[in-house]
């Protein structure tokens, strides 16, 4: 059996000089959020709640702590929850993005590998005929050289740290990739939940355009008796058959919507037939928790994955600083084999015919043309950018979470009010219809109290529906607390780095 080549105690010399090489990164510190320290209340920039807004959740608001705000407590719909799962599962846009981490997955793997020695087995062979005046018996002769054995291969010794940031570079792509996916998740999640409740909306607007297309063509029909029997004139017949075609056009259009709102919620879910997974009825209940405690703005740094994707962005353009810094200082790279070597292939491994062979070598940057003043430059300007990204990100994080809270705040007591409208006038028209069968009121105001309480039926049906929306968007925005995000990253606070690495999972 074979045994090392090194002399004795080189290999635990060059071990201890692989682990106490330094890096040359900058220590990293997380920029400062640039938001407010509260959401805004009622559009106010200071936070202060307006008179008549409530000053604290609902108390059957979702709760905000980290960990708690998944999907499956968020959709409280069966048909909902069935159709997210099978999007998480067929989702193709989503099939991407896991397999980009994979990919990402492999190139930390890659570099991290770059660490550790690279032992190979080696054989070669030389056959030469040499010139008379180059030998020293004046003949010309043919030389043979065989060689084989293990050999270590170009091992840098990472004095300076230049490997080592390089696969922590790695590593934070590789965790950003994986927040990327996690974010891909999420608003898949709120996708398929927003494509439902524009479905479903489509269906109830629907049925109302059916029940009121049969009431008009039901006073289609009167008014023809009326004016067979002179009590009705050809103004009001032609302003009664306009309703009636109105109204079968917009049969027409929600069909239209309820067909485009299916593909929509199909391309989603992936599955080749949707229509087994629907429900036969529209909904009558709500689908969704119905409050959501938004919590404090810090706590979207340690939820929203864009966020912690940005910081891990961050962190490698940070840990590239150090590798372009190494580049300045020597750099020692160690070559070797230990084997037998011969002059005839046949005694190759014969007693006697152990061979081995150490070349460390020495590389100190005297002149490059500026190539490594560049790099360094560089790195520097990325990590520039990527801070501004990173407070980009955040700035639009609080946006999106301050808009959708001012959209359900506002859009729930819209839905109220364009309820009672609604309801208002039915009413009014009920009345107006007596009214002119009693001969009390003209055709012309029962047309318009028919006009008034269709749109105003659709209207609250779209308003409620935004409302159910803005709810999913609220969810999105908050992060989702979908199952890992809330798991420690190096991002919050550098020691959780060893159990994100993916080489020991």
């Amino acid at each position: 059996m074979m045994q090392t080549f090194y002399p004795r105690g080189l290999g635990a010399l060059l071990l201890t000089a692989a682990l106490a090489g330094c890096s040359m990164a900058p220590v990293y510190q997380r920029p400062d959020a640039p938001i407010p320290t509260q959401f805004p209340a009622d559009g106010n920039p200071a936070g202060q709640a307006s008179e008549g807004a409530s000053a604290n959740p609902s108390a059957n608001a979702f709760p905000s702590a980290a960990g708690t705000l998944d999907w499956q407590t968020f959709v409280t719909d069966d048909a909902l929850r069935q159709l997210v799962a099978l999007a998480l599962d067929n989702n193709r846009d989503l099939r991407q993005a896991v397999l980009n981490i994979e990919a990402a997955r492999a190139q930390y793997r890659i570099e991290r590998a770059d660490r550790l020695p690279g032992i190979n087995a080696q054989g070669s062979g030389t056959r030469q005929r040499v010139p008379g005046d180059l030998n020293s018996t004046g003949s010309s002769a043919v030389q043979s050289s065989y060689q084989a054995g293990i050999g270590l291969t170009s091992f840098e010794i990472d004095l300076f740290g230049r490997v080592r940031s390089l696969s922590d570079a790695a590593l934070q792509t590789y965790l950003a990739t994986e927040e990327t996916a996690h974010a891909t998740r999420i608003s898949l999640v709120a996708e398929v939940i927003q494509a439902y409740l524009t479905r479903d909306s489509a269906m109830r607007k629907m049925q109302v355009t059916e029940q009121t297309l049969a009431s008009r063509e039901a006073s289609l029909n009167l008014i023809v008796k009326r004016r067979e029997a002179g009590t009705a004139t050809a103004l009001d017949y032609q302003e009664a058959l306009g309703l009636t075609e109105q109204a079968r056009a917009e049969r027409e259009r929600m069909e239209r919507e309820v067909r485009q709102a299916g593909n929509a919620l199909g391309l989603l879910v992936g599955v080749n037939d949707l229509r087994p997974y629907l429900p036969a009825q529209r909904t009558t209940s709500n689908v969704l928790v119905q409050d959501i405690a938004a919590g404090a703005p810090s706590e979207l740094l340690e939820r929203r994955p864009d966020i912690l994707a940005a910081e891990h962005e961050l962190r490698s353009r940070n840990a590239s600083i150090g590798a372009a810094r190494a580049a300045f200082f020597p750099s020692i790279t160690l070559t070797g084999l230990y084997g037998s070597s011969s002059a005839d292939l046949s005694n190759l491994f014969d007693g006697g015919q152990r061979a081995w062979s150490f070349m460390p070598q020495i590389t100190l940057p005297i002149f490059s043309g500026g190539r490594n003043v560049a790099n360094l430059d560089l790195a520097t300007v990325r990590k520039d950018i990527a801070v501004a990204k990173y407070e980009a990100t955040i700035q639009t994080a609080f946006k999106e979470v301050a808009d959708a809270l001012a959209a359900t705040d506002t859009l729930q007591r819209e839905a109220a009010s364009r309820r009672a409208l609604a309801e208002s006038s039915q009413e009014a028209m009920r009345l107006s219809e007596a009214r002119y069968r009693g001969g009390v009121d003209s055709h012309l105001r029962y047309l318009d109290a028919q006009r008034s309480a269709f749109t105003d039926q659709l209207t609250y049906i779209e308003v409620s529906t935004q409302r159910q929306i803005a709810l999913a968007t609220l969810f999105k925005a908050l992060g989702g607390g979908w199952p890992g995000v809330q798991a420690p990253h190096a991002g919050a606070g550098g020691a959780a780095a060893t159990s994100a690495d993916p080489a020991v999972r």
